[in-house]
């Protein structure tokens, strides 16, 4: 009896183990097909480097506080795509989305020149023109662009004279059977968020019927696998286009502009949408597994580009000395010091756009000074408990463009008018009605508003040195000229009398404040006071639990 069940357990035993083997070469058949059929596609992208060459100071926002980490730097860049590349040979694809030529000293002494050989080095597969490509004009960019010796796409970007496209609409590009599409698209507002003289002989077109037949022309006609759209129109139009009817053929939406930091991908009823920081900080890693085509699995990573995990490229480092050689004694001379660190990326007031306002105030004697709401500029930060030096280099990552200093007058009304405007260039619940995402900066007034009233009602209170601002009294502003506008117009704000163009530009006056006041130190000061955001305010996302970090 005995001997009979130990024969019945070997039995089971020896069929459990069968069982078993089956199951495993079941298994490793299965995965032997998976590897031979999926193809695994990596998508790199960089957006809005605004010419920072170099490491630098970058502002992170943890555990309810402002912290800086080291970040950045092309060489830098270079070396992850390297080893990114190395970890998918032949499958990975590296796309900027534009905003590259613009926003340091190198880059505008320059006018841009400096990055043609750089960036045909880098190992680019795919680029567009962002909204600040223009800043040089139309020939100074075409030259800049065409000189990569790599793709660059726009869809709406065409010439004045002749309506003919500045670039290719799009791009495609086959990696072992699966065709991958790419339509580029610039901001159709650069004539109006620029200075209007930058885009001279150009035109933009929106967002049109015309963006709409291509997608289906490059999805169907050209029968792509996967579809991206390039976009250089910020986060909350490109989560408004990844809900529109017309993505229905895209599958991501690779965002630019407003410098967001998107750790996993937004999710829209159409399309996907990413934005992978800024100022060569971040590197957005997409890789998708396909099938026969046919998307099956995604994997997302937003990259720090931290110099410690890699290590320069040598022959990158040795092109960007180079570029930088003939301005860096001039950009490199330090021009004044700050006690505290002077950064921006909040939403409503800073202490880097602060120092600028009341450096514009001091200079001229206005009763109100405003500034664009730039989102430019690395952070300077004292370290070991001494101050740190401010270099014009590091004015020209705060102020990238250097125009003359305008003076007007306008009455207590306009000025409120222009400001509900403003302000809802940044807090509209419609997308489609924002500009950036920044409110625009002053000195000289403390403006208390509520960000979520309608727009026109967002305003509770304007004083102007220490008074209530009336309606009918006539006040003295400053701002920057912008070549292009209207002699009556400062900074947005229409029809101001007694106009005046000063002899010197905004870069003398911030150079003068410095000399006289430095150390400074510039600290959030209620000057705009929000009554539902926090004084550390970062951007939102209407209907995503988008969270900047």
């Amino acid at each position: 009896m005995k001997s009979s069940k130990n024969k019945i357990i070997l039995l089971l035993i020896l069929w459990g183990w069968g069982v078993f083997t089956s199951l495993q070469i079941k298994a490793e058949i299965q995965s032997e097909h998976m590897a031979k059929d999926t193809v695994s596609v990596t998508i790199l992208q960089t957006a809005d480097i605004h010419g920072q060459l170099d490491p630098h100071p970058e502002l992170f926002w943890e555990n309810d506080s402002i912290i800086f980490k080291t970040r950045g730097g092309l060489a830098h860049i270079k070396t992850l795509f390297d080893k990114e590349r190395q970890k998918n040979p032949g499958r990975t694809l590296i796309v900027d989305g534009g905003d590259l030529i613009q926003g340091s000293g190198y880059a505008a002494l320059s006018q841009g020149s400096i990055f043609p050989g750089i960036i045909r080095n880098m190992g680019y597969d795919l680029l567009i023109p962002g909204n600040w490509e223009v800043v040089y004009g139309k020939e100074s960019m075409m030259n800049v662009l065409n000189a990569y010796g790599t793709p660059v796409i726009a869809q709406n970007m065409f010439s004045e004279k002749d309506g003919d496209a500045l670039f290719p609409a799009y791009w495609i590009k086959e990696i072992e059977g699966v065709k991958i599409g790419f339509i580029g698209i610039n901001d159709p507002d650069v004539p109006e968020r620029q200075n209007p003289s930058f885009s001279k002989g150009m035109d933009f077109t929106g967002l049109d019927k015309n963006v709409e037949k291509l997608i289906k022309e490059v999805k169907h006609h050209k029968k792509v696998d996967v579809l991206f759209m390039v976009t250089h129109i910020g986060i909350f139009k490109q989560v408004e286009l990844a809900n529109s009817e017309m993505a229905k053929d895209v599958d991501y939406i690779l965002g630019n502009d407003t410098h967001e930091r998107v750790r996993r991908p937004i999710e829209g009823k159409f399309a996907k949408v990413t934005e992978p920081g800024a100022f060569g900080s971040f590197v957005g890693k997409l890789i998708l597994h396909l099938v026969d085509g046919k998307i099956v699995g995604e994997e997302y990573e937003l990259l720090e580009v931290d110099p410690e995990k890699y290590p320069a490229d040598p022959e990158i480092h040795r092109l960007v000395e180079e570029a930088k050689a003939p301005y860096k004694d001039h950009l490199e001379t330090v021009i004044g010091y700050t006690e505290t660190p002077l950064f921006r990326y909040l939403t409503v007031e800073n202490p880097m756009d602060n120092m600028i306002t009341d450096a514009a105030r001091w200079k001229t004697g206005a009763d109100i000074s405003i500034s664009n709401g730039f989102r430019f500029g690395n952070p300077i930060v004292p370290e070991n408990g001494g101050p740190a030096p401010i270099t014009r280099a590091n004015l020209w990552n705060l102020l990238p463009v250097n125009e003359k200093v305008k003076m007007g007058k306008a009455t207590g009304k306009q000025i409120r008018d222009w400001l509900e405007k403003e302000m809802n260039n940044v807090f509209a619940q419609d997308p489609s009605e924002r500009f950036g995402g920044w409110l625009v900066r002053f000195s000289g007034m403390t403006v208390t508003f509520n960000s979520q009233k309608p727009d026109g009602e967002r305003i509770v209170s304007i004083e102007v040195s220490g008074q209530p601002m009336q309606n009918d009294e006539v006040y003295t502003v400053s701002a920057c000229e912008r070549p292009g506008d209207p002699h009556h117009m400062l900074c947005r704000l229409p029809n101001t009398k007694d106009v005046e163009v000063m002899d010197y530009t905004i870069h003398d006056v911030v150079e003068d404040y410095l000399q006289e006041h430095s150390p400074v130190s510039p600290v959030l000061d209620g000057r705009a006071l929000s009554l539902d955001l926090e004084a550390y305010s970062f951007s939102n996302v209407p209907g995503t639990e988008y969270e900047f970090k």
